[in-house]
This record gives structure tokens, C-alpha cells and sequence, in this order.
């Protein structure tokens, strides 16, 4: 049987980062797969040079894309926990346990834990612009899915099964659809999430894929998405006995 967590990071041209990132991971005593996401730099020699392994995709799929590849791979392989990792360095490989731990709270249920750079009082950097629209996007998931998140577009999170069998199955691959969505469309499914924070790095290296423009239409999706639907969906959660934990475990 193989050893929960999997922890898998999505990279797409991230040479300068990767080799560490999946460094830090390893010595935690994590398996640890690459997901590299149609790279045009040395991101794909350099994951294989770490021993572990390594999916390629032929194309660039986008961040959803290398993710459900990643998630198939787990729910093949006989993983029943996930961990996600941004391939960019920012986030602390000594963290990964502190999200396991809350899935492992038999009496919250949980099936989604989001490592958050807000929760607990951290005055995590970002710029007005960006703070305000993760503020708009919580607020869309506690109208729409009943569910208070500070940190809905972060990509430090724990998922396990059933929930990773049905993101293995179905998963959104545009910009923060991995995100903001995943975790909306869980919720009203009846998916248990909650949050922890955590302390994130600056970007060690590269530059991010996303612009400003991208953003903007990511906010416009997400003002919408109550009117219009999601662009997926996800079979309902069995429902449990248990009331539902809160989101903020710190």
C-alpha cells in the first residue's frame, strides 16, 4: 500500500524552483509526484533529476488540467489523501502534516482542508486589488455554499477520498476554476472543507502565469457563477451524522 499523503505539484515552467521545492518535500518523508505541464524550459529535466515521479504532459492543459492528471494518478495508484503543493516554492513542506492532521479529525468529517495565509491573524503581503477580490470570491462561497473561507484562491490544500476519486473523475482547468470553484461546487455537494492557516514564502523564483487580465475575468466568472451556474459539477457527499465543523481551525 502505498504511504498517504501524495502530495502533487503542477508545474509549468518553474526550473528554477522545482528541484528544491520537491527536495523539501521528500525530506519530509512525503511521496511526491511532478505533474509538468507542457514546460518550454528545463522544469521537466530538472523533476526527473530529483528521482521522483514525473508525469509530462504533451501540452499546457492549465493548472486544473495537471492537477486531475495528478489526482488520476493518486486514485490509481491507491492513495486515498492528496496534497497539493505550488510548484513555485512558496509553500512550507513542514505544513503538509498540519493539513493532514485536520483531515484526520475523525470528528469534523472533513474532506477538504485549505492551508490559508489570512486565518490566525497573518498579514500574509498582497495588493489591495488582489486582497479585495479573495475577499469577493469568500463571500461568494459563504452566500452560495455556506462555507467561511479567508483563503479561497490558495492552492496549499488536502483532499481526500471520496472527494479525490470525484476530482480525479471531473475537475475545472481554467484560471482559479482549481480553486475558487473546486471548492464551490464541493461545498454545495455537501464536501466538508475547512482551513488552517499557514505561513507562505515569497515566489523563490520564476514568474507566475497569471496576469492582471486573468484575474479580472476570474472575478467576473465568480460574480456570475451565482446566476449562471458552475462550469462543473460533483456527485453529493453521503451525508454524515455529525454537525458541520467549522471552516477556521486555528
Amino acid at each position: 500500500m502505498p504511504n498517504d499523503p501524495l502530495v502533487v505539484i503542477p508545474a509549468f515552467n518553474e526550473q528554477d524552483c522545482i528541484g528544491e521545492v520537491v527536495r523539501e518535500v521528500t525530506a519530509a518523508g512525503h511521496d511526491c509526484l511532478v505533474v509538468d505541464d507542457g514546460s518550454t524550459d528545463h522544469t521537466l529535466a530538472v523533476a526527473r533529476a530529483t528521482g521522483v515521479p514525473v508525469l509530462a504532459l504533451p501540452i499546457n492543459l492549465g493548472v486544473g488540467g495537471a492537477l486531475r492528471a495528478g489526482f488520476r494518478y493518486a486514485v490509481d495508484h491507491g492513495y486515498s489523501i492528496v496534497v497539493q503543493v505550488d510548484a513555485d516554492g512558496q509553500h512550507v513542506a513542514s505544513h503538509v502534516d498540519e493539513l493532514i492532521a485536520a483531515l484526520a479529525d475523525d470528528g469534523a468529517h472533513l474532506d477538504m482542508v485549505v492551508g490559508s495565509r489570512f486565518s490566525g491573524g497573518s498579514d500574509y503581503d498582497i495588493s489591495r486589488v488582489r486582497r479585495w477580490c479573495i475577499r469577493l470570491l469568500s463571500w461568494v462561497i459563504a452566500r452560495s455554499g455556506h462555507v467561511e473561507l479567508t483563503d479561497p484562491t490558495s492552492g496549499f490544500r488536502a483532499i481526500r477520498s471520496p472527494l479525490l476519486d470525484a476530482f480525479a473523475a471531473d475537475f475545472p482547468h481554467h484560471y482559479l476554476g482549481d480553486t475558487f470553484e473546486a471548492i464551490l461546487v464541493s461545498a454545495r455537494r455537501g464536501y466538508r472543507i475547512g482551513e488552517v492557516p499557514v505561513v507562505m514564502r515569497p515566489r523563490q523564483g520564476g514568474r507566475p502565469s497569471a496576469d492582471v487580465m486573468a484575474l479580472g475575468q476570474a472575478m467576473a466568472r465568480a460574480c456570475t457563477i451565482l446566476l449562471t451556474g458552475t462550469t462543473f459539477d460533483l456527485p453529493s457527499r453521503a451525508p454524515v451524522d455529525d454537525p458541520p465543523a467549522s471552516a477556521d481551525r486555528s
